[in-house]
């Protein structure tokens, strides 16, 4: 999965990886805001710090989605 930093908040510690636009392939839809992250688009990928990277538990979030997690929680879709 690459480097990744460790993040702690209200909502957990978390394993972050960000990902340059220039290796964002494939389209993923942001849990923050429910839109789609285009290939191109510089975001992070982001996983419980508990779990050692199953595939099924990361989740790719525009930057700023991430950041504001706090104050608006995840989108109803999953």
């Amino acid at each position: 999965m690459g480097w990744a930093r460790s993040e702690a908040g209200p909502d957990g510690e978390w394993l972050v990886r960000s990902v340059p636009g220039a290796q964002a392939t494939k389209t993923y839809r942001c849990p923050g805001c429910d839109h789609e992250i285009f290939p191109g688009t510089p975001h992070v990928v982001v996983w419980p710090a508990d779990d050692l990277g199953s595939v099924e538990d990361r989740r790719h979030w525009h930057r700023p989605c991430w950041e504001a997690r706090a104050r608006r929680g995840p989108s109803r879709r999953r």
